[in-house]
């Protein structure tokens, strides 16, 4: 017999804790139907250190905590390397699996064989498209064909006609999706710039020769925030008046709202696609609760500019934005 089930508290004011792997104390560990206590491994593309994935780190991590759950949190940028870490947690049988899929091609085999194993997959962030296909009980993220369609929408409405979408990992079909969608609203196409994520001089460079090289260029759209305060010093190595926007924040996206040399960014709340899934594991475990009935879970888009910027710095400031 299962005891009672615990509170869930969702309380996004609390500690965040810094360690990768989290849980409450014995006495207070969730457990399953089975009364055995908890363990949950999440698996992402994104590399340790990057301001975004820190704060999807933070959610998982904090509702581990919360909730008394044992969370193992590991990322690797490289797609062989992210199965790996997933088969590693099927042979390590664990209670649940959430994992980002930038590479869906790429990870299918392993998310397959954790379902095949019995144990649920949540996904996030990227992969809605293949995350029933693969068998995951759930996804949690943004649409990005949607957002990279509002993103669009507001540079429209800005009157922008010849916007640059700078894509920062090859192979990730979520960028991709942002910047199809930001032709959808812009009404005409976005001029595509490849540049490497982890060469932020390089990717500097890039984008104020493409600037230089095309003066009527007025709008540089980044799909990362590091990206984005590279982008704004192009502009003005450049000399260029391009309105420059980003999807997700760090503090120097902030700090460039605020002083207006960024317009906006796109906010996918990536603190939600840390937290969410390990909230609906556990209801899984202990009651075979299932959430968006087969549909994701959407964490945005939300638009952060100078309208909302100093409220979202406060809370940017303790790791949950």
């Amino acid at each position: 017999m299962a005891r009672p089930q615990r509170l869930l508290a969702l309380a996004l004011a609390a500690p965040l804790l810094l360690s990768a792997c989290s849980g409450g104390d014995d006495d207070a560990a969730a457990t399953g139907a089975d009364g055995d206590s908890l363990s949950f491994a999440v698996v992402t593309h994104g590399s340790a250190g990057d301001a975004f994935w820190d704060v999807v780190q933070n959610g998982a991590v904090q509702a581990g905590e919360d909730l008394g759950i044992d969370v193992d949190y590991q990322s690797d940028g490289d797609p062989q390397r992210q199965s790996q870490l997933i088969e590693a947690a099927v042979n390590q049988d664990v209670d649940g699996i959430v994992v980002s899929m930038a590479n869906p091609d790429a990870l299918q085999s392993a998310v397959e064989d954790a379902v095949a194993a019995g144990i649920p997959v949540v996904t996030i962030n990227s992969g809605a498209a293949e995350s029933v296909e693969f068998g995951a009980i759930g996804h949690v993220g943004q649409d990005e064909t949607i957002a990279g369609l509002g993103a669009g929408q507001r540079l429209a409405a800005d009157g922008r006609t010849n916007v640059l979408c700078v894509v920062h990992e090859a192979g990730n079909i979520g960028l991709e999706q942002r910047c199809d969608g930001a032709s959808q609203g812009l009404g005409t196409d976005v001029t595509t710039l490849q540049v490497d994520i982890n060469d932020l001089q390089a990717a500097q460079s890039t984008i104020t020769s493409s600037l230089q090289s095309d003066p009527s260029i007025d709008a540089v759209l980044t799909l990362n925030s590091a990206v984005a305060a590279v982008a704004a010093t192009a502009a003005t190595d450049a000399g260029s008046e391009a309105e420059i926007a980003t999807f997700d924040l760090n503090s120097d996206v902030i700090a460039g709202i605020q002083d207006g040399s960024i317009s906006f960014a796109v906010d996918q709340q990536q603190y939600e696609q840390g937290y969410l899934p390990i909230v609906m594991l556990q209801l899984y475990a202990q009651n075979l609760n299932t959430v968006g009935g087969g549909q994701p879970v959407l964490t945005g888009p939300g638009i952060v500019d100078a309208d909302n910027v100093d409220e979202i710095a406060e809370l940017a400031s303790s790791g949950t934005r």
